[in-house]
């Protein structure tokens, strides 16, 4: 049987190596024949044909490098039309092949022309993208290589820094998509102090155009600002003062939650004194619809600092404001913690009932009369709970979602299996 099996394996043709075979050919050709061989590809062929291209106007050299490098990139990025995210995907392989050419610019002698190419190149894929369903990010991703491309290239080049730091600060303030970062801290090794000292003259110039913005303003998204602002605390944090950090985020008070990101930079340096007066203040000045997260960083402070009250209280504040599940547990969560669950439970359960009461006796011109009371999150309490005679009754005492009865009824069904049925 062996030798059969062995005698068999023997007699198996060896497969042969196709790229093998043609390497074979191409090395026996002339010169002659291998550049003919190319140049017929490259006419049917438009990614090698303009690969090609570039090689030879870089090897050829002058100021036709750029202008090929341009070209290319121009007709890399030439749209008409909206692109879909099934066509995007041909739109960013022709990208990537000029970028990949871009690439060999990478060297000593030419990274100072790398840098203009891929500002251009930067500039134009971003316009494009307005027009481009990239939900793949394959563009998006060609972009923050480009980038790449222009940082290791101001770092081997070493261009005039004040003109850099120029250059940098326009691309961050005007970049629609901002997939790239130009700001001084991710330039700070090509910049230097003196290109860094002018790219925050520039920012500070702008910074001081920014008008503060106080609880009761009405918030309007504007990019100008959102770019100003970001580049200010990219700064700041660069210097590690925090005095400034806080001072440039505190120029938008304008929500409570911009309280709390300050609060919490005091926390990061130490200074939790500063952090919960911060805390405090976003919460007089935003006494009602106050961001809960604002509220749950001063619950935890208070409970550190043995203001039970307070801290119950706050947690108390949001329940009512509006009752659901997650602030269910929260409640449920303090108030174990400082041992008074069960009066508090019950408290809380009462308020559930008082609220559904509520709501299924509200009427209005599309309901003039009383609704069946909706009995949902009572059930989703008390299958919280693992309550199950609560979640009966509750079920039984008005409506309630269907997935919350079918879960009801998975539940019953290994314990009691009648009640289970008449659920269905």
């Amino acid at each position: 049987m062996q030798k059969e099996s062995g005698g068999a394996v023997a007699g198996k043709k060896k497969r042969r190596d196709q790229w093998s075979d043609i390497r074979d050919y191409l090395n026996t050709q002339t010169p002659e024949v291998l550049i003919e061989l190319l140049l017929d590809t490259a006419k049917r062929d438009e990614r090698l044909h303009q690969s090609l291209l570039l090689k030879a106007q870089r090897v050829a050299g002058g100021t036709d490098v750029v202008k090929a490098f341009r070209r290319a990139i121009d007709q890399a990025t030439r749209i008409k039309g909206f692109i879909d995210w099934r066509q995007s995907r041909n739109f960013a392989a022709n990208l990537d092949q000029v970028v990949e050419s871009l690439a060999e610019l990478l060297t000593p002698d030419s990274a100072g022309m790398l840098i203009g190419l891929a500002e251009y190149g930067i500039e134009r894929v971003e316009s494009a993208l307005e027009q481009i369903d990239d939900s793949n990010g394959e563009v998006g991703s060609i972009v923050q290589a480009l980038g790449d491309l222009h940082l290791s290239a101001c770092e081997l080049a070493k261009p005039d820094p004040q003109a850099l730091a120029e250059r940098l600060f326009r691309l961050e303030t005007t970049s629609p998509f901002g997939i790239c970062s130009f700001s001084a801290v991710t330039y700070l090794d090509a910049l230097g102090e003196e290109g860094l000292r002018r790219y925050r003259e520039l920012a500070e110039v702008e910074w001081a155009k920014i008008k503060p913005r106080q609880s009761g303003d009405a918030y309007v998204y504007d990019s100008h600002r959102f770019h100003i602002t970001s580049i200010m605390e990219s700064l700041a944090k660069a210097s590690g003062d925090v005095e400034d950090l806080v001072a440039i985020k505190s120029r938008d008070l304008s929500m409570s939650y911009h309280y709390l990101t300050i609060a919490e930079k005091w926390v990061k340096a130490g200074q939790d004194d500063k952090a919960l007066d911060w805390a405090e203040r976003g919460l007089q000045a935003f006494p009602k619809a106050t961001d809960n997260r604002l509220r749950d960083f001063l619950v935890a402070v208070y409970l550190q600092r043995k203001r039970n009250d307070e801290a119950l209280q706050l947690t108390w504040v949001q329940f009512e404001e509006r009752a659901s599940l997650e602030q269910y547990k929260k409640l449920s969560g303090v108030a174990k913690q400082l041992g008074v669950w069960p009066e508090q439970r019950e408290r809380a359960l009462a308020w559930v009932v008082e609220v559904i009461a509520a709501e299924a006796a509200v009427t209005n011109r599309w309901r003039p009369k009383p609704s069946i009371p909706n009995y949902s999150l009572r059930v989703e309490i008390a299958l919280w709970e693992d309550d199950l005679d609560a979640a009966w009754a509750a079920a039984h005492a008005g409506i309630c979602h269907q997935g919350l009865l079918m879960s009801l009824a998975v539940t019953l069904e290994t314990r009691r299996g009648d009640e289970a049925l008449a659920l269905e």
